[in-house]
């Protein structure tokens, strides 16, 4: 049986992201790039100024507080945006590769960015209703509790001061678990967005709905990708970190700031190769649990193969066009004999 219509078990999920993975290798790589272009793009040039600024180096870290904040607000103002972008195109395409992938159709890194563009909006407004609701609402709140709890125990003796600080680390840990718990429900909207054509929050809620059940799975998923990246991004923290040990050392000669700069363009590159690797992996699980949930919960097996049959119900919403009889004309036949009544005995004939 095809392995898209029928239920699968996480370890069957895992083998076949690796196997889809592997098929349209060069497609996701290319996809999950879009981001670290556009980091590249702009903050290397921003790397290179505070390199040679003197950021890098701790014996002549002597560099104007104006530039600094002209710096960062440049860091704000423009990066923020281009990389807010960039990750919508990278999240919405890699999730259409994964969906054709997974349906047999083979999508080029052109197509598959091209195609968001049409409802590039819907999916931005998407990763900010997610990024509200997941990431800062929660922190918000629990910062909220914790900055009052530390006021409340500022006034009072030793014992209310431990007192708060333990009801503050409570309240943010709790934060901490409420977002990965939200996270997990929500992880599907992007795929139920996609392929359903739902707006941002009916995907949400959608997201909300099949995940019942799955979280867990979803969760062990998310331990796996996240092992990995963690070893993949020591390895690449170590070009950064010797570079800014050689700079250092170097103290005041012209090349401690050439080498952090070279440091820390060998870490982006480094990450550049980590997230054409790690990144489209848990997009194309999610996708994977997505059908799954709908083959479990829906029926979706049998949907989809009624629609390849070519069984499909017309949409209950349509209606026949048919026409009325009075309006079909009646055909008459050279056989049939006319007939025309004459005047009945109770016809008066005027005069």
């Amino acid at each position: 049986m095809d392995e898209k219509l029928r239920p699968l078990t996480l370890g069957e999920i895992l083998d076949r992201t690796a196997q889809l993975y592997r098929r349209n290798f060069w497609t996701f790589a290319g996809v999950s790039a879009v981001p670290v272009v556009a980091t590249f793009a702009v903050f290397v040039p921003i790397g290179v100024a505070m390199g040679f600024m003197g950021l890098f180096n701790a014996r002549n870290a002597t560099p104007s507080t104006g530039s600094i904040i002209g710096i960062t607000a440049a860091a704000l103002v423009i990066g923020l945006p281009v990389l807010l972008a960039a990750g919508v195109v990278s999240q919405a395409s890699l999730t259409k590769t994964a969906i054709g992938a997974h349906m047999g159709q083979k999508i080029e890194v052109r197509e598959a960015i091209d195609s968001v563009w049409p409802r590039f909006w819907r999916y931005l407004w998407l990763i900010v209703l997610l990024g509200l609701l997941v990431g800062v609402v929660p922190f918000a709140v629990a910062g909220g509790i914790a900055v009052t709890l530390t006021a409340l125990g500022a006034v009072g003796d030793a014992v209310v001061r431990v007192f708060t600080g333990i009801l503050s680390f409570l309240a943010i840990a709790a934060a901490a678990v409420y977002v990965i718990w939200r996270w997990l429900c929500y992880s599907m909207a992007m795929a139920a967005c996609i392929v359903e054509e739902k707006t941002g929050w009916q995907s949400i809620k959608r997201a909300n709905l099949l995940s019942k059940g799955t979280r867990g799975r979803i969760f062990v998923m998310y331990l796996l990708v996240g092992a990995i990246s963690m070893v993949i991004a020591m390895v690449a923290d170590v070009f950064l970190f010797l570079g800014i040990a050689i700079a250092t050392a170097l103290g005041g000669s012209k090349f401690g700031p050439a080498v952090a700069v070279v440091g820390l363009i060998l870490n982006l590159l480094a990450r550049f190769v980590l997230q054409m690797l790690i990144t489209p992996i848990p997009v194309i699980a999610l996708v994977l649990f997505y059908y799954d949930q709908r083959v479990r919960t829906e029926g979706y097996d049998i949907e989809l193969m009624m629609e390849q049959a070519g069984l499909t119900a017309p949409p209950a919403n349509q209606e026949l066009q048919t026409e009325p009889a009075s309006a079909v004309p009646a055909i008459e036949s050279p056989l049939t004999p006319s007939f025309e009544p004459g005047p009945g005995p109770d016809t008066v004939k005027e005069q």
